[in-house]
This record gives structure tokens, sequence and C-alpha cells, in this order.
């Protein structure tokens, strides 16, 4: 058996069949750069979801309940988290004038970018709590810091991401036009970068923090790395058609930012009860576990506050008052900026 409950062998076909599906996802945009028609990205972006509900039945099948709400938690929380991914996106993809052509195509590269940056957390953040069980209270601790600096919603952290961006591209000759997708262009004989290199090297970066923020987070809902990695897989699967299904919804969804704070202070709360329930930090509780019933906070409760927490952002910002007026000072004040 498979350190989190199933065999290896349906491990590796399932990781190798998802793998699969990335490698035919990517070949489709490489070879067919298009902006998505509404129809087209419905259609993937629910294909996506049906084989995510179906994978987290076949788990729950071969391993039991536990595991498969695990996933199904683990997987809601990545999404949520991945669609917050998409207002970054949009954010890079109009700084930079990205021709919608070739907006697949970026897009591509930063999930796989994600993946990558995500599969090195995972195995290291796995590494870390089966050694030392203390980095719980890290976990916990960061996550709630994390849920505060994005409830303040401010933009510091996206001056900081240029700033970083500039100066590791400053000495990089660049051109001011794109060349179709491509990375290298000549302009009057000289070899020089595309506007694309930038937008890659935005999008790698925004990715590394998004990594950093989205891993501890799934580890607070379950211990096996299998589950961590496949949630994370099909939380990034159809996001770049999610990308062109929502457009301008995204604007909209103003409480969005909010139930993914509460969620990350909830799954921190429950990172620094569990680190008290198995406690052996010396100087808390004698280097004792705490043996209390009420810091056990169960997958299903988990589960059912993190759905009711984005249905009720959800509906708040699409159809209550309070939620159209905040989207419409929302795009008063871009106009503004603009």
């Amino acid at each position: 058996m498979g350190a989190s409950g199933l065999t290896i062998q349906f491990e590796i076909i399932a990781l190798v069949a998802l793998c699969v599906v990335l490698l035919l996802d990517l070949l489709y945009v490489v070879r067919r750069p298009h902006e998505p028609s509404m129809k087209e990205a419905g259609l993937f972006v629910g294909f996506y979801i049906a084989l995510a509900v179906i994978f987290g039945g076949i788990v729950w099948w071969q391993a039991g309940s536990q595991l498969g709400q695990e996933f199904y938690a683990g997987w809601i929380t990545e999404y949520s988290l991945s669609i917050d991914n998409l207002f970054v996106f949009i954010i890079i993809m109009t700084r930079f004038a990205v021709p919608r052509k070739y907006q697949q195509e970026v897009l591509m590269f930063g999930i796989i970018i994600a993946l990558v940056l995500r599969a090195i957390f995972i195995i290291a953040g796995a590494a870390m709590i089966e050694h030392f069980s203390w980095v719980f209270y890290i976990f916990g601790a960061f996550l709630l810091w994390t849920a505060w600096h994005q409830l303040k919603d401010d933009d510091e952290d996206e001056g900081s991401e240029n700033g970083l961006v500039k100066r590791l591209t400053s000495k990089m000759p660049f051109a001011k036009d794109y060349d179709g997708n491509k990375l290298r262009t000549v302009v009057d004989g000289k070899k020089l970068f595309t506007p694309m290199v930038m937008v890659f090297i935005t999008i790698g970066m925004t990715d590394l923090l998004f990594a950093v923020d989205s891993i501890p987070a799934i580890f607070g809902l379950t211990n096996s790395a299998f589950i961590v990695f496949t949630a994370n897989i099909f939380a990034l699967m159809g996001l770049r058609q999610l990308y062109f299904l929502l457009g301008g919804l995204m604007n909209r969804l103003v409480f969005l930012k909010h139930a993914l704070s509460f969620i990350l202070a909830f799954i921190g709360v429950k990172l620094v009860f569990h680190a008290l329930h198995e406690n052996e930090v010396p100087f808390i509780n004698g280097g004792n576990p705490i043996e209390l019933a009420w810091l056990d906070i169960g997958t299903t409760f988990s589960l059912i506050v993190i759905l009711a927490t984005i249905i009720v952002a959800t509906v708040l910002s699409l159809w209550t008052p309070l939620g159209k007026r905040a989207a419409a000072k929302a795009e008063a004040q871009k106009k503004i900026e603009s």
C-alpha cells in the first residue's frame, strides 16, 4: 500500500494518466493558438470538474471516506486559491498587452510552472511533516498571517513583484512589440527578447508566491503527499479555459478575496490545533500533547466550512445589492487609476 492508503500501482497509474492529460492539453494549445469561445471554454471546464469529481469518487471507493473527503476538501480549497490566481493573471495580461490569440499559451506556461513549483514544495513539506511535527505551528502561523495580509487588500505585493522583475530583467535587451509567440526577435539586425519573456518571468514569480501560500493550506487538510499533488493538478486543470469563461465576471467576485482569507485563517487555526494535539515542543505543556476533543477539527466539518464559505461569497458578490455596489465601486476606481 502507498503511504496515503492507496496502492502504489494506483498512485503511479493515476499520476501518469494526469500527466498525459496535461501533455495533450499543452499540445492542443501550442498547435492551435486561439481565443476559445465561451462554448469551448465551458466544455473544457465542465470536463475537468467532472474528472475531479470522478477521481475523488474512485479514491473514496479505493481508500475509504476519510481520504475521499480529504481529496475533495483539498481540491476545492486549491481550486478557490487558483481562481484567485486568475485575478493576477488578468492584471499581468492587461499590463503587458498580451494578444488574446496567445493568452492561452501564456496561461498554459504559467500552469506548468505552478505545477513544478508546487511539486517541489509538496516534497519538501511532506518530508518536514514526517520528521518534525512542530512544523504545523509554522504552517498555521504563516496561513494566519497570509489571511490577514490578503484581507487588508493592498497592492504592496504587486509593487514589490514589479520591482523584482525589473531587477531580474534590467540587463536584458527587449523589443517594444510582440513577434507572434516568439521569445526572441530581430529588430534592425539586433537580436532582442520579446515582451513575452517578461510576461513569463512575471507569471513565474507570481506562481512562486501562490505556491508558498497554497501548499501549507492543503497540508492542513491532509498529510498525504499524493492527495496534495493530485488535488493541485485538478485545481490547475482547466484554469486557462476558466480564465476565458469567466472573463469580466472575475471583477464581480468582489467577496472572493474575503472568502479565501477566511478559508486560509480557518485552516491556519486547524493546523495550530493539530500541532497542539500532537505537541512535542518542550515549552508547550511540558512537551506533551494537549488532549482536548475540540482541538481535532474533522475533514467533514472542514469540507462543509470551505464549501459554505465559497457559496456565500459568490451569492453575496453576484446577487446582492451590497455585492453589486462593491463591484461598481471597484470598476469606477479602476477607471480613475487608468
